[in-house]
């Protein structure tokens, strides 16, 4: 096994997550890096205009009926169970994870060193762990990034372990299907399988921050976009996915704060985010 990238000293997947016999790292690479690694790989190609182009298979968008959170003595009266946030028990979260490890015996993992909430006040690390290069890429455009200097001291709160490869068994795992996403609040980590669709990495830091910035800091967490005027003047616009919320708060005349998630605390509105999520 060998390490590559920019890493600190808190950088041991073995002692945060448990993750063993891992092959190749790679830390924090660049986006030319992992698209190399992306093209060579056979996963993507160029397109004329330099981005690169993905197929994400089966999953084209997020499957909220596969999207679990585990029940135990943090969430149990805290969240509002039903279809939409499905329980989960600890014992079921714990064995699906030790078999993805297992899959991830000898396979190369990408990392990536991030925040969300652009309000340092509320910020929160995140280290998102990916089988695939492009997973990883995606999480460069979609989070906040920690300079050089900083990533020598980043110390994660959240984990997101991202490994599309790995299908559950749902006879064995308690699962709906192959693919799910599960959100361990106790242990502070998102597993995610069975789909290749980058949107669950996304969706998966905003369900942690809607639970924790309204109910253990006082912040309404919000799915809009928003924008300022010269005056200070905060726009705000609500809406479904599609609806134009990323159009309407892209005006030349205003300065973008962002164009999906957002958290409104008693002296400012910020970004989730950095990067934007146009279909």
């Amino acid at each position: 096994m060998d390490v590559f990238g920019k890493r600190g000293k808190n950088a041991n997947l073995h002692e945060s997550i448990g993750l063993n016999n891992l092959g190749n790292q790679f830390w924090n690479l660049s986006p030319s890096e992992l698209m190399e690694d992306t093209i060579l790989n056979g996963q993507g190609v160029l397109t004329e205009t330099g981005a690169i182009a993905i197929e994400t298979g089966e999953f084209t968008g997020r499957s909220p009926k596969d999207r679990f959170i585990v029940r135990d003595e943090k969430t149990e009266n805290a969240v509002w169970w039903g279809d939409i946030n499905i329980e989960f028990t600890a014992e079921k979260f714990d064995a699906l994870y030790n078999r993805m490890k297992a899959y991830m015996t000898d396979r190369d993992v990408y990392v990536r060193d991030s925040y969300a909430c652009a309000d340092n006040d509320f910020r929160l690390n995140i280290r998102v762990v990916t089988e695939l290069p492009w997973s990883n890429q995606f999480a460069y455009n979609m989070f906040l990034r920690p300079t050089d200097e900083e990533i020598k001291d980043f110390d994660p709160e959240w984990h997101v372990v991202c490994i599309p490869g790995f299908k559950a068994d749902p006879e064995v795992d308690g699962t709906r299907s192959a693919n799910f996403a599960v959100i361990n609040f106790t242990k502070k980590m998102i597993i995610i399988g069975g789909t290749g669709y980058t949107g669950e990495i996304k969706k998966g830091i905003f369900s942690v921050l809607n639970f924790l910035l309204p109910h253990e800091r006082n912040v309404l967490s919000m799915h809009c976009s928003a924008n300022v005027g010269k005056a200070g003047d905060t726009a705000i616009f609500f809406g479904l996915s599609g609806t134009g919320k990323t159009t309407l708060s892209s005006d030349p005349n205003r300065k973008l704060i962002g164009d999906d998630e957002h958290g409104w605390s008693n002296d400012t509105v910020f970004n989730f985010e950095g990067g934007c999520y146009a279909k």
